[in-house]
């Protein structure tokens, strides 16, 4: 054998190997992101102040088990749940929007099946009993433009002794007097922290009862937070957007 032929067969096994590498780490990170852990970032205010714009966080996929929505464009044909767990009052989930089934939402879960929701002055009724709900300090959060808005802020202890904090930004606002909703049998219901400024199961046409086959999986943990003030290129800006006190905590 020549060298040159030599040469040539060692570069296509340095090509083979390296490709192997890499498709096994491909493999390996769909298999994390389709049975585990799925990244997922927080695009509006609607769960202020538990999350903010520009959270980034891990969702675990095997919490509540397996639906055709836990991989990757419902390509598996899944009739409901696989190795089914429902949720518990609190949760903060993700999930499929009922009305096409692709968009993804991030909320509380506040009603399981058979459970009567209403909100009556502001305040969550939970099966005919008001929530616990105590003022406490107001939150602050800036503006665009600079300024800072402060907001009155709640906590709520929900009958299983699952704690969260709330705002209520508009006294009076549209949702804080609500009919009666009774929970379907195999749906939930679901809430926003941000009370006003929440697209939720309170209204009907956009979110209303969510499946329980919709759920994506439980938000665990933020890994990463910015404010948004630094571009993506603008790496000498990262320290200073990047919301340091909020990277690797804990999801209430």
């Amino acid at each position: 054998m020549s060298m040159a032929s030599s040469a040539g067969s060692k570069t296509g096994e340095a090509i083979w190997d390296n490709a192997k590498t890499i498709g096994i780490a491909l493999l390996i990170a769909l298999v994390i992101r389709t049975f585990l852990f799925q990244p997922f970032n927080i695009p509006s205010g609607s769960m202020m102040g538990t999350l903010l714009v520009g959270d980034y966080l891990f969702v675990s996929k095997f919490t509540y088990g397996y639906s055709r929505y836990s991989f990757p464009f419902g390509l598996v044909p899944l009739d409901g749940r696989a190795l089914s767990r429902l949720p518990e009052r609190g949760d903060v989930v993700v999930f499929k929007l009922p009305s096409d089934n692709r968009t993804d939402y991030i909320k509380r879960v506040i009603g399981l099946p058979g459970d009567r929701i209403q909100v009556m002055d502001g305040v969550l009724h939970l099966n005919g009993e008001a929530v616990a709900r105590e003022r406490v300090e107001d939150f602050a959060y800036r503006l665009g433009d600079g300024r800072v808005v402060y907001v009155p802020q709640y906590r709520e202890t929900l009958p299983n002794g699952i704690e969260y904090l709330t705002l209520d930004s508009m006294p009076n606002g549209p949702n804080d007097n609500t009919g009666v909703y009774v929970v379907p049998e195999g749906h939930l219901f679901m809430m926003g922290d941000n009370r006003d400024n929440s697209a939720d199961s309170r209204e009907p046409g956009a979110v209303g009862y969510v499946p329980a086959a919709n759920v994506v999986g439980r938000a665990e943990i933020k890994f990463f937070s910015t404010d948004g003030s630094a571009a993506l290129w603008e790496f000498w800006r990262w320290p200073n957007a990047t919301r340091w006190g909020r990277i690797l905590q804990g999801i209430d």
